[in-house]
């Protein structure tokens, strides 16, 4: 039930920014920037943490910049809080993070017209909040809208409590206090959905190349190394969503200036930064250990190595033009040396290099894309968080219609290898795979040329019926070369 107090309507109305005004948490924020900025520096926040969460707070807010213009905000919150100001009401920002950001927020959003924050001495939260309004304001001396259980000490002191919440349970507990005056839904959704979309499930596709040995050695129909082929696609998977997590995490900041990428939970703020840090983790030990119980040694040597270099990627070899593309190719083809490992069958010359050209190529594609998106945008300068200038985009349209023209020279190079002719019958009608595959990767590069390309290729080649028709032309080429 919400009541309203006419002679309270001119009373100063205290705004908690953490969950409230924004859908994040900026204690949150700075040391997620902190750690995959400075990844060997983790003892650091311990000893900061040591000395009281307030300093903490002050020596992170000190060593990363957070860009408050493209944070989570509660945009129907803020549009009501505008036209509070208009209506000439005092507006105070009053919030546990530290004040040098709060300030920073307050800065940008133009309406409030005093900022209390955590300070190197003071935390700013529940008791301490609440004695600092009562010693500004009095006892019933204020209004106060805030999100979570550290803030009914605030509200008990207050004159109204005004609350950002979707949980019915939640708005009954302040109700109780006597005096709720107005709700917000939360901007926030449910829990699981954002965590599901975040572990990017649609990508395990990308694991099916696991199970390309077992076709390419002909041991599809052996019981045990398709069990084992199926596993390792399982384990691979979950080793995939945890890479994804932690690379949301690193890129989630360059993702809230990105068109689509501002979408994902962590970027829109509808999934807690501190959930990615124990997630992550506990799929990764989830699929080390399966694989040291039900996979080859050789496996998880393989596995290590895929999550190391996507570390390594996500950190730090991204933002290195060509490197990068590099390191893509180099992933994708690792998951074809895993399902060799997993099946324990010896690996192809020929698969891993026509695999390297023309993951290559995609690698290529995503960023073609990305630098089409930000020269259609008018955007000046490097492209965000990669390696490239705008004056680029020719230069890796050549090198990819490159490497996938390489990739069908390849193929072809492999039917007259002497190997080929023990596994097929007739490998001359491998000859069919080759202008399919030309066909593929010219319309590819014509689409994205015409800026009609997702930035994954893998995923548009997913959606697209021509690339499902291609796909099954190719395979059916190697099915004639074995049958007949």
């Amino acid at each position: 039930m919400n009541i309203s107090n006419p002679s309270s309507s001119l009373l100063p109305l205290v705004v908690d920014l953490d969950g409230t005004l924004i859908k994040t948490d900026l204690l949150l924020e700075t040391a997620n920037q902190f750690i995959t900025r400075h990844p060997f520096c983790l003892t650091s926040l311990l000893i900061w943490l040591v000395q009281g969460k307030s300093h903490l707070k002050a020596q992170l807010a000190e060593n990363c910049s957070i860009d408050v213009t493209s944070l989570p905000y509660n945009l129907n919150l803020i549009s009501w809080l505008s036209g509070q100001h208009q209506l000439g009401r005092k507006l105070i920002l009053a919030t546990a993070s530290h004040k040098h950001l709060a300030e920073a927020v307050a800065t940008h959003l133009g309406f409030f017209d005093e900022v209390l924050g955590t300070t190197g001495e003071l935390n700013l939260k529940a008791g301490k909040k609440r004695d600092l309004l009562v010693s500004k304001y009095g006892e019933q001396g204020f209004e106060y809208i805030g999100n979570d259980a550290a803030d009914f000490q605030v509200w008990r002191a207050a004159n109204a409590a005004l609350v950002v919440s979707s949980s019915s349970t939640f708005i009954k507990r302040v109700s109780a206090i006597g005096n709720l005056a107005k709700t917000f839904p939360s901007e926030r959704p449910a829990f699981l959905g954002p965590l599901i979309k975040a572990l990017r499930p649609h990508q395990w596709l990308k694991n099916l190349l696991i199970f390309v040995p077992l076709l390419a050695a002909q041991h599809f129909g052996n019981l045990v190394s398709d069990i084992q082929a199926i596993i390792a696609f399982g384990i691979f998977g979950l080793t995939a969503s945890s890479v994804y997590l932690l690379n949301d995490l690193v890129d989630v900041t360059d993702d809230r200036h990105h068109h689509r990428k501002k979408n994902r939970p962590f970027a829109a703020g509808n999934l807690s930064l501190i959930t990615g840090w124990l997630v992550w983790p506990l799929l990764l030990g989830i699929s080390f250990g399966l694989t040291w119980f039900l996979l080859p040694p050789a496996f998880l040597a393989v596995l290590a190595t895929y999550f190391t270099l996507t570390v390594a990627y996500s950190l730090r070899l991204k933002k290195t033009a060509i490197i990068d593309v590099l390191t893509l190719a180099s992933l994708y083809t690792l998951r074809i040396i895993a399902g060799a490992a997993a099946i324990s069958v010896p690996l192809s010359f020929w698969l891993l290099t026509f695999s390297m050209f023309i993951f290559l190529s995609l690698a290529f594609i995503k960023r073609f894309s990305e630098l089409q998106s930000a020269r259609q945008a008018n955007l000046d300068g490097p492209l965000r968080g990669r390696g490239y200038e705008h004056q680029d985009l020719e230069l890796v349209s050549t090198m990819g219609v490159g490497s996938g023209y390489l990739a069908v020279l390849v193929l072809a190079l492999y039917i007259q290898d002497n190997r080929t002719s023990e596994l097929y019958h007739a490998p001359h009608f491998i000859w069919l795979a080759c202008p399919i595959l030309l066909f593929w990767i010219s319309r590819v590069w014509l689409i994205t040329h015409r800026g009609q390309m997702h930035d994954d290729p893998i995923i548009f080649a997913i959606k697209d019926r021509m690339s499902w028709l291609v796909g099954l032309c190719f395979l059916g080429a190697f099915a004639l070369a074995k049958i007949i």
